[in-house]
């Protein structure tokens, strides 16, 4: 199993970075993503803890690690640069907070996170073409939900991204132990949104070349 977008407690989660990883190890992961939630204000004191609990655990454990940042709810004339600013501060991995049908995210946030260049749009919602081919031509990943409410807009995630070429990942976007799910789970919610056998292996293997990138 590989799960690139999850939370501690440095944003809403419910555990210090350390156990989420232990709790991740256990069920069998090869790759973890840490993706706190973060904005202008928070994402010079949220990267660097992160950074460091994935430098601490990469010595002592053979699953992956991967430090990244969610940015979450920021206006879309801030994106590019906190997106950026992660980056700068040492996240391998920058997911940005789609337009999910659950959140009144800003119109044009899609837009400005994949023009920004982040890796994964999570949550997407109702993705249009356009955005969608963007994200394709630029290799943004767009996410297939496994959190409730953000996986209202699944289905139409998954049809866009056939239509246009662009790929898609799993992300449990999980807050708690119990959100951490195994890869036949993650595999039950991709079929469920309506990907065949081949493109739930595409998905994986999309994350397969994100983990590769980010642990180089």
């Amino acid at each position: 199993m590989i799960d690139l977008h999850t939370h501690t407690l440095l944003s809403d989660g419910d555990l210090v970075p350390m156990e989420l990883a232990r709790r991740a190890e256990v069920k069998g992961f090869r790759a973890l993503g840490m993706a706190d939630h973060v904005d202008t204000a928070l994402v010079d004191a949220v990267v660097p803890l992160l950074v460091q609990a994935a430098a601490d655990l990469a010595p002592v454990m053979k699953m992956a690690v991967i430090a990244g940042a969610e940015v979450t709810h920021c206006r879309p004339e801030h994106i590019a640069r906190v997106v950026a600013r992660a980056r700068q501060l040492g996240a391998r991995i920058v997911v940005v907070h789609g337009e999910t049908p659950s959140e009144p995210v800003i119109e044009g946030t899609n837009r400005a996170a994949i023009e920004a260049g982040c890796d994964i749009l999570a949550h997407p919602g109702l993705v249009t073409e356009a955005d969608a081919r963007l994200a394709a031509a630029r290799g943004v990943l767009l996410e297939v939900s496994g959190r409730q409410g953000h996986c209202l807009a699944n289905g139409h995630v998954v049809q866009v991204a056939r239509r246009t070429g662009a790929q898609v990942i799993f992300g449990s976007d999980s807050h708690a132990p119990e959100d951490l799910r195994p890869r036949a789970d993650a595999e039950k919610v991709l079929a469920c949104a309506g990907l065949t056998v081949e493109e739930i292996a595409a998905a994986f293997a999309a994350a397969e070349r994100l983990v590769a990138r980010a642990t180089a």
